[in-house]
């Protein structure tokens, strides 16, 4: 296969504006796609210098056109936050350029640095990462950027919430109730908002190893100013369709141990987990169909929800 082959998939107005971005004589030499994205395409580019050298891009595409209107409040909101977090320590990609309104691409695009590991949805190794995941998440929230990003949208409503098949009419007509309530008054945080095992890197340790080394956060596109109980309630939620709703509710529990601050008020915790928890019952079709294309078969749409129902359950027992 060709240089020219292996990069065919890239299309001709994003090429030109990717190879515009890199250094004297370099090139794309090769591109791989990457699985794992809901809202858009993303590509691993692989870049060759005259001197045989080599380096990664990622080029985020947003081709699907019903996400247009999004798209560049998206890219444009990734691009400040990948801006804001540069030399904070926390292990971001790089902004390379960002075209959010596709005035020199086919589609809006973002191009940034690739990071070294890589996502694991698996159980094995779960007891490891959670401490990992949750320490990470400590640490975004603690960061005090120069400009903060906007303010977070909850856009789940008591009218759009989907109550799964067989689910437990009661819980789920109480947890409803909770988000028909104003939100809880809060401190706000810098917040990634799609903080969860998907978007978060990890190094690949030799087998039998112990631990779990973060090496990247990657998809900073809703990047907002926000709750801290808003971003550990959507990797809890995250957790607990995973791996089962048990993890689910430990993951406040590790974001505390690791220094985290979450709401005083049991009633505060309760709205903020219940409200992420409802948010997932509108994709669970969706996200299962990602999980499945990323090797867990199991995780039917049915199986998904059968824990989701679980999981909601459990929330309104331990917080209600």
């Amino acid at each position: 296969m060709t240089d020219r082959d292996e990069a065919a998939d890239v299309r001709p107005l994003a090429r030109a504006w990717v190879e515009r971005h890199l250094d004297e004589g370099e090139r794309i030499i090769g591109v791989e796609a990457l699985h794992g994205g809901i809202t858009a395409e993303v590509r691993r580019l692989t870049i060759g210098s005259p001197d045989g050298a080599t380096r990664d891009l990622v080029l985020r595409t947003f081709v699907d056109m019903s996400y247009e209107a999004a798209a560049e409040d998206w890219l444009n909101r990734e691009a400040l936050a990948l801006a804001l977090l540069a030399g904070t320590g926390v292990p971001a990609p790089a902004l390379v350029a960002v075209d959010p309104t596709a005035a020199h691409c086919e589609y809006p695009a973002l191009l940034k640095t690739h990071l070294a590991g890589r996502t694991t949805l698996d159980d094995e190794g779960l007891e490891a990462r959670v401490p990992a995941l949750a320490g990470q998440l400590v640490a975004i929230h603690a960061l005090r950027p120069a400009e903060r990003p906007k303010t977070y949208e909850a856009l789940t409503t008591p009218d759009t919430v989907v109550t799964p098949r067989g689910a437990d009419a009661a819980a789920w007509a109480a947890a409803i109730e909770v988000i028909r309530k104003p939100a809880p008054p809060y401190e706000g945080r810098f917040l990634h908002r799609d903080f969860q095992p998907g978007n978060v890197l990890f190094d690949v340790l030799p087998e039998g190893s112990a631990g779990a080394c973060v090496t990247g956060v990657i998809d900073w596109a809703g990047a907002s100013w926000g709750p801290t109980d808003l971003d550990v309630a959507h990797c809890s939620t995250t957790l607990a369709l995973l791996h089962g709703p048990a993890w689910g509710l430990r993951f406040a529990d590790a974001y505390e141990k690791a220094g985290g601050v979450l709401a005083a008020a049991p009633g505060e915790r309760l709205y903020w987990q219940v409200r992420d928890a409802l948010a997932a019952s509108e994709e669970v079709a969706l996200v299962a169909q990602t999980w499945r294309e990323s090797g867990r078969t199991e995780l039917t749409t049915r199986a998904v929800e059968e824990r989701l129902d679980a999981y909601v359950i459990s929330v309104m027992d331990a917080l209600g």
